[in-house]
């Protein structure tokens, strides 16, 4: 191991390179990962938009924003902003925490091919939301193809396991209303005295505070071990 900058340690030397994310680092296919995203970062030809008009000559017609894209790379890095993504949706980290933990691990700046430590934010966490945006859905296949096929190839993984998809599940309860006896007495109730109010019917009593106290009752009777009074 050469050391260029004798002002600071590099990284291989403060980590250990037995930990499976330093492993992963020496075998992902960087330069294969970069070659596939960067065509998302091209410039590209804008076709314009012809908006028609009408001047003291005639009608007229003009194109307007035709020409080269200004949108290009990124500012960051292609393979740190691809390396940010992966340790925020294996770790489930937010953008901004992401960042923040990056400037405090040795270890992730090694998985983001950094060979010095720095102590500072890798980037702004909008650019890691706008390059999640720029490589799409085809652009994190790709990602997530190239780390099983490392995992694959350095027997992290054996190929079986990847036979069988392993889905878990939980049940939990919903507060549904159930369409019980008392409950569509009440509504009943409701239309009731909807009906009479326009026909114009009086009626001397509606019966509100016997229904109140009846579905409080009758909710009481559906809970286990309860004893309404």
């Amino acid at each position: 191991m050469q050391t260029t900058d004798f002002f600071r340690c590099r990284i291989d030397a403060m980590i250990d390179l037995r930990h499976p994310l330093a492993v992963l680092t020496t075998h992902l296919p960087w330069g294969v990962i970069e070659a596939a995203l960067a065509p998302k970062f091209e410039r590209r030809d804008r076709p314009g938009q012809l908006l028609e008009g009408l001047d003291m000559l005639g009608p007229t017609a003009t194109l307007v924003g035709a020409g080269r894209s200004n949108a290009g790379r990124p500012r960051a890095a292609i393979r740190l902003l691809a390396s940010l993504l992966y340790l925020k949706h294996s770790f489930d980290l937010s953008d901004e925490d992401v960042c923040e933990r990056w400037s405090e691990s040795p270890l992730w700046q090694f998985f983001s091919g950094r060979d010095y430590y720095e102590h500072r934010l890798p980037c702004d966490a909008t650019q890691l939301g706008r390059f999640r945006r720029d490589i799409g859905q085809d652009g994190l296949e790709q990602l997530l193809k190239a780390t099983i096929d490392t995992a694959v190839a350095t027997a992290a993984v054996k190929p079986e396991a990847l036979e069988r998809v392993t889905v878990d599940t939980t049940v939990q309860e919903k507060a549904i209303a159930h369409p019980v006896d008392s409950r569509l007495l009440e509504i009943a109730r409701h239309k009731v005295i909807g009906a009479a109010k326009r026909c114009g019917i009086g009626l001397k009593q509606t019966f509100a505070k016997e229904g109140k106290e009846l579905r409080r009752k009758a909710g009481g009777y559906a809970e286990p071990g309860h004893k309404p009074s």
